[in-house]
């Protein structure tokens, strides 16, 4: 059972994912908390595996919270929420190692795959999505751009053309079709390559490769 701890201020809202969530198969959602302190106690308490947190919260916000649950012993996997409207603060979530981004609107079928594919840490939901965000935010002039470019150049090829069909939003079934290798070695190549750049997840991972201005 993948374990999930949801994160909202808006009683309404945590109702309604508890709603679409408890059914689907597979998943258990194990407590609830209205603001980033208390899903910081929650974590310790319950030990979930994905944290479904809101970016703006009254009380200790959603990024705050993401900061610390990082440097915890236990540290889960965070998908953040947020509306329609572009937050400001998605990129410096996506940096600090948020490993997906859902809109509110996003569909309870969508959501219950997102749990499971963040849990799996292997595939990011809603690619679409992501890519858009990253396309948003990113800036591919950066200062930083050359010293992504080193970090990229120690991969191997295999790795690199991997890397660069993460970044476009791609799933590893998708990546396996298009670059003619199954989907075990995909996963391979993508841990082996997050483990060379000293990343935690393919979003920090595409957004690398979009501060190289490679694609």
């Amino acid at each position: 059972m993948i374990r999930v701890l949801l994160v909202d201020d808006e009683a309404l809202v945590r109702t309604g994912l508890r709603m679409i969530l408890e059914p689907a198969e597979g998943i258990e959602v194990v407590a609830e908390a209205s603001d980033g302190s208390e899903a910081l106690t929650a974590v310790a308490r319950h030990r979930p595996d994905v944290v479904l947190m809101d970016v703006r919260m009254a009380g200790m916000d959603g990024l705050t919270a993401l900061k610390e649950l990082r440097r915890s012993a236990h540290s889960p996997k965070v998908i953040m929420l947020t509306t329609f409207d572009l937050d400001d603060y998605v990129h410096t979530a996506l940096r600090n190692g948020a490993a997906g981004f859902l809109l509110k609107d996003t569909s309870p079928r969508e959501l219950a795959h997102a749990v499971r594919t963040v849990a799996e840490g292997s595939a990011m939901l809603t690619p679409k999505v992501t890519k858009r965000l990253i396309d948003t935010f990113a800036d591919l002039e950066s200062e930083g751009a050359a010293e992504a470019r080193r970090r990229l150049s120690e991969l191997t090829d295999r790795e690199g053309e991997v890397v660069r069909a993460v970044a476009r939003g791609l799933s590893n079934a998708e990546i396996g079709r298009e670059l003619a290798m199954s989907e075990g070695t995909v996963k391979a190549h993508v841990s082996r390559a997050l483990a060379k750049l000293n990343l935690s997840n393919r979003v920090q991972m595409a957004l690398l490769v979009r501060d190289a201005g490679m694609r």
